[in-house]
């Protein structure tokens, strides 16, 4: 059997191996006319393969579905069973295949923040040492298809500027920022704050506003990548 050089190559160190990091987002879902229907998933794969470039983990690709409380309806989900279910196939194939011990979930879209009632599910039926869902990205951007995304839309090549002044149409494209889901925004403070916000300012693009979120978001992956070697 070949022995493999786990210390080549520019990586924190050769445990990195075991820890391997995977985008979550979605990827059917309306973001506004200036955004495509697959944003957070394109900003989760680029936090969590930039992260895996700069430690050297192993980047585990994407998951495909993504789940939505009942009150949002603005794409195609999926019942949050159905997402575990899933996740753990595609974890149990990194284990068998890549050695992972440790994985880290890069998260960028806000119907998914249930999972975390799945997390001992999760690594009960793998079994994983450990998982970390990391939601910095949701934590920081703002309200839905609002300026945080469109900025780092830019950033990442993926924003229509053609549309940009159509964004904060919300009579047209009410599910900016969430506005006409009035359940939800009697149910959740946060998702009220963000609807007001678009309702009130609109959207703007700041460039060094959407590489700031990224930044942020791709050093807390890291960080939970030296936590993880410490662990």
């Amino acid at each position: 059997m070949v022995e493999l050089r786990y210390g080549a190559g520019n990586i924190f160190n050769k445990d990195v191996h075991k820890i391997g990091i995977i985008a979550l987002g979605s990827h059917l879902e309306n973001h506004g006319p200036a955004l495509p229907i697959d944003t957070d998933a394109k900003i989760a794969a680029y936090i969590a393969f930039q992260a895996s470039l700069e430690s050297g983990a192993k980047f585990l690709g994407i998951i495909y579905p993504a789940h939505e409380i009942e009150e949002i309806n603005h794409g195609i989900h999926y019942s949050l069973n159905e997402l575990a279910e899933n996740i753990i196939k595609t974890l149990k194939s990194a284990k068998k295949y890549l050695n992972i011990e440790k994985v880290i979930i890069v998260n960028a879209h806000g119907g998914n923040i249930p999972l975390f009632q799945c997390l001992d599910k999760i690594e009960s039926e793998i079994p994983l040492d450990i998982v970390i869902i990391n939601n910095t990205v949701i934590e920081n951007e703002g309200p839905h298809g609002g300026s945080g995304e469109i900025s780092m839309g830019k950033v990442l090549g993926i924003l229509n500027e053609d549309e940009l002044n159509n964004q904060s149409n919300i009579k047209v494209f009410g599910e900016v920022g969430l506005s006409e889901f009035k359940e939800a925004r009697k149910k959740d403070p946060g998702i009220e704050e963000g609807a007001k916000e678009i309702e009130d300012n609109g959207v703007y693009l700041d460039v060094s506003y959407g590489k700031q979120i990224l930044n942020l978001a791709v050093n807390s992956v890291l960080l939970d990548v030296e936590k993880l070697l410490d662990y």
